[in-house]
Parts: C-alpha cells; sequence; structure tokens
C-alpha cells in the first residue's frame, strides 16, 4: 500500500524490547535505525506526491532502506538471543 509506514516497530512489535535497548546501548544500530526512519519517511512523502523522483531514484531508495531493515533486523534477533 502506497504511503505505508514501515517503521520497526510497527513490522517488528515481536522486537520491541531489543529496538529500544538497541538505540540506546548500540550507536551503530541507532545510527541505521535514524538513516532508515528517515528513508521510510522520504518515500512515503515521495509515494504520497504520485513520486516526483524518476523510477531508478525510487528504487535506489527502497533498495537502500531494505539493505538497512535486514541489517537491523539481524542485530534485533541477535539481542534477542543473548
Amino acid at each position: 500500500m502506497l504511503g505505508e509506514s514501515h517503521a520497526l516497530i510497527f513490522d517488528f512489535p515481536e522486537y520491541r524490547d531489543a529496538i529500544s535497548a538497541l538505540n540506546s546501548e548500540d550507536k551503530d544500530f541507532s545510527d541505521k535505525a535514524a538513516r532508515y526512519h528517515e528513508l521510510d519517511l522520504e518515500i512515503r512523502r515521495l509515494e504520497l506526491k504520485d513520486s516526483p523522483v524518476s523510477d531508478d531514484t525510487m528504487h535506489q531508495l527502497k533498495h537502500e532502506r531494505s539493505v538497512l531493515k535486514d541489517a537491523l533486523y539481524e542485530k534485533m534477533k541477535a539481542q534477542t538471543q543473548t
């Protein structure tokens, strides 16, 4: 769905505690999470404005968000296994 939020807390509610802990304890995680949320907001804004950017630009933004999400997920998963 266009304009849908993909905030980590919405996409991974089962990792709510891990997200909170990692944001306060792991600078790399918090930096990546901040960039992820910036990208998610930018993508949603563009989608709601009928994507006033090229398809290549939108693809690149979504790809970067996806790569960050995968990295963040791995850290959340590892946090809950310790």
